[in-house]
């Protein structure tokens, strides 16, 4: 009776295992990504104080007090550590935030969502995918075609003009700022 109560022990785990590799279930899984997040001490080195505490430790900067709030040079906007392309001039908007604030993101793989409870109620907090910098919240008061609203720090982005896209290595975008 042992033996079969191992054996089944077993095949359940085995089943398990697979199902996870056939369904995709990547939790477990080494990242996709090569990119490996500086060390602490490199960031404190590297960022002002207010990225580092914005980008690290979720702090807010000022509205109406920040570098790209009223940006209105076409380019696109990466992570701060990362550089991970993150937003584009083409979906941005005045939302009378005081923060910049755009109704998609330019690369939706690089942006993650989780819930915070840090003003009790909860939020979506907006993450870079690799860095996992913080960037800002997502909210459902936004223009069409989405309808959302994500507000974002300066203090987590760096502005890539259009005319510095290919001398940066984001060559790519330049289409979106072609004329028509």
């Amino acid at each position: 009776m042992k033996k079969i109560v191992i054996v089944l022990a077993g095949l359940t785990s085995i089943l398990a295992i697979s199902s996870a590799v056939i369904c995709g279930d990547s939790s477990q899984s080494v990242p996709s990504s090569s990119y490996i997040k500086p060390t602490d001490t490199e960031l404190k080195q590297r960022l002002t104080a207010l990225q580092y505490s914005v980008t690290q430790h979720e702090d807010t900067e000022h509205p109406f007090d920040n570098e790209y709030w009223d940006e209105k040079r076409e380019g696109i906007y990466v992570d701060v550590v990362s550089g991970e392309p993150l937003f584009s001039s083409t979906h941005k908007y005045k939302s009378g935030t005081g923060w910049p604030s755009f109704y998609q993101p330019l690369e939706a793989v690089n942006v993650t969502e989780k819930t915070d409870y840090i003003l009790i109620y909860p939020r979506t907090e907006v993450r870079s995918k690799n860095a996992d910098s913080h960037l800002g919240h997502l909210f459902k008061d936004g223009p069409e075609p989405t309808g959302l609203r994500y507000c974002i720090n300066s203090a987590s982005l760096r502005f890539i003009p259009k005319d510095e896209l290919a001398k940066e290595g984001y060559e790519k975008y330049s289409a979106l700022f072609e004329e028509k």
